[in-house]
């Protein structure tokens, strides 16, 4: 557990970091895109939250889309998302992402197990693309244990100030929970590639999480004269070398 003290002053440090690093992103002309998935309770929000609060507002956005209407469910799937991707010296952060198509949906019933074959078929050629195009596409699955889920889920129930984050969905994350390993560990076999890598933390301490997703990212950018720190290998590795570190 990473203590009070030493997380508030490496998180001052890492952002401190992460300014400079997008100032020369910007004069770069860089396209950053950064796909935050996982379980629900993972820490998506708070990571995203210490990443962006001192970022450019002009070049930063965070897109957390909301269920598609019924015209976009007639859309090429990835269509709705393309519109949200960065020009030059933009950093895009997807809370949730494409790959609904390959948890969320195919476990709760939301798409045919077709669309679910097709998305997986499909993603790598987009990423590929998007890739190719010159965006910088960095994916974070955000692991977290069933045990602590649990207490995460009941901690926002009794609390006033989380009530947007409950959803009807909750209960469900418990309850299948082992649909939901499956529907993951598939995703990431299949949508784990060269051009787009996943990378995996284990958040169930988040702190040490949220310190490690900033060092990620600013290892992939590789701002020239960056001070990143040691990256937690137990907390932050790759998908290719997963086996036995998920949580089942």
């Amino acid at each position: 557990m990473a203590r009070t003290k030493d997380y508030d002053s490496t998180l001052k440090a890492l952002q401190i970091e992460l300014v400079d690093t997008q100032h020369w992103a910007i004069e770069q002309g860089l396209k950053i895109v950064v796909v935050f998935e996982g379980r629900d309770t993972a820490g998506k929000d708070g990571a995203i939250k210490r990443i962006t609060e001192y970022a450019s507002p002009r070049q930063t956005r965070v897109v957390a889309l909301p269920k598609p209407t019924e015209r976009e469910t007639t859309q090429w799937y990835f269509q709705r998302y393309v519109s949200h991707l960065p020009a030059a010296g933009e950093l895009v952060l997807f809370n949730r992402s494409w790959y609904n198509r390959a948890g969320v949906e195919p476990v709760m019933g939301f798409c045919t197990p077709q669309q679910h074959e097709h998305f997986l078929d499909d993603a790598p050629r987009f990423e590929r693309s998007l890739t190719g195009s010159g965006i910088i596409l960095i994916k974070l699955w955000l692991d977290i244990s069933k045990e602590e889920q649990a207490r995460r889920l009941q901690e926002r129930t009794n609390d006033p100030l989380k009530k947007f984050k409950v959803s009807s969905l909750d209960a469900e994350a418990q309850i299948r929970w082992e649909a939901y390993s499956a529907a993951r560990d598939r995703m990431l076999a299949e949508t784990h590639h060269r051009d787009a890598p996943w990378t995996i933390v284990a958040t169930d301490d988040k702190k040490a999480a949220r310190l490690n997703i900033i060092r990620h990212i600013l290892r992939r950018l590789d701002r020239p004269g960056a001070r990143v720190g040691h990256v937690d290998t137990h907390v932050l590795f790759d998908a290719g070398r997963s086996k036995g570190k998920l949580n089942p």
